[in-house]
């Protein structure tokens, strides 16, 4: 039976750790139920639901495969069947990993387009048309990434992955906004606010150089962006970089 125990629900794909993480703690303490979704972090989403819970945060860990359509789909469901309605969406869930060029195959970047590109799609039709049906709408955020635009190597599988996340952001501001005016879709363009744990120094160095200003972010950023475009009921169709100026600098 669905429960009624917050005003307002949110769910967070890879929502167990990094910036996911952030998001799920902004959102709990504004008073959202959170749902938070993991397939490989189920560990990590299980500890943070049971921290929340002891604050009084009504909870939910749903496990999907992104690469299952229904899966995707379920997830949803579940989500819906829990808490009677979902009205916050935030698509953070993804891979990522450098390989060269010269060792990258077709599996590997219909994998990444399978995680990264297909499961955003799927995730953002089921959630949106089911918000839709309520009066009140909803909010879609996708995460995507600054670097689209400047592309840097031994990515080659990921970056056309995220290269989708734009415009398939405008074209579901569009589709469902026709549908329901309540309902907005923006997405968020991280900078560097994680860096992997091999990352040479001197690589973690020049990306701090190359922002604006002169510093890393955090995941805390992106999670205080996700919260002002939920907020804000005029900003739709958006894709706001969160970078410290890193797509503009030098």
């Amino acid at each position: 039976m669905p429960t009624s125990e917050a005003s307002q629900v949110v769910l967070i794909t890879g929502g167990a750790v990094r910036v996911g993480r952030a998001i799920v703690e902004a959102f709990a303490s504004r008073g959202y139920a959170v749902a938070i979704h993991a397939n490989r972090s189920l560990e990590q989403a299980n500890e943070l639901s049971s921290q929340l819970s002891q604050q009084g945060v009504p909870t939910l860990v749903v496990q999907a495969e992104l690469r299952e359509e229904t899966a995707v789909r379920g997830m949803i469901d579940q989500v819906v069947a829990r808490f009677g309605r979902l009205d916050v969406l935030v698509n953070n869930a993804a891979i990522w990993s450098p390989r060269p060029l010269e060792e990258v195959t077709a599996d590997e970047v219909r994998e990444y387009f399978e995680i990264n590109s297909l499961a955003t799609f799927i995730a953002c039709q089921h959630a949106g048309l089911k918000m839709v049906e309520q009066a009140t709408g909803g909010v879609i955020i996708n995460i995507g990434d600054w670097s689209i635009a400047r592309p840097y190597p031994d990515y080659a599988a990921y970056f056309p992955s995220k290269g989708t996340i734009p415009t398939m952001t405008r074209m579901f501001a569009v589709e469902l906004s026709r549908r329901n005016p309540r309902i907005r879709v923006n997405a968020i363009l991280p900078g560097p606010v994680i860096f992997p744990p091999d990352l040479p120094e001197s690589a973690r160095r020049l990306a701090i150089e190359s922002t604006l200003v002169q510093r890393a972010g955090s995941p805390e950023n992106v999670a205080h962006a996700a919260i002002f475009l939920v907020e804000n009921d005029f900003v739709t169709g958006v894709c706001l970089p969160v970078d410290g100026g890193r797509t503009i600098g030098s």
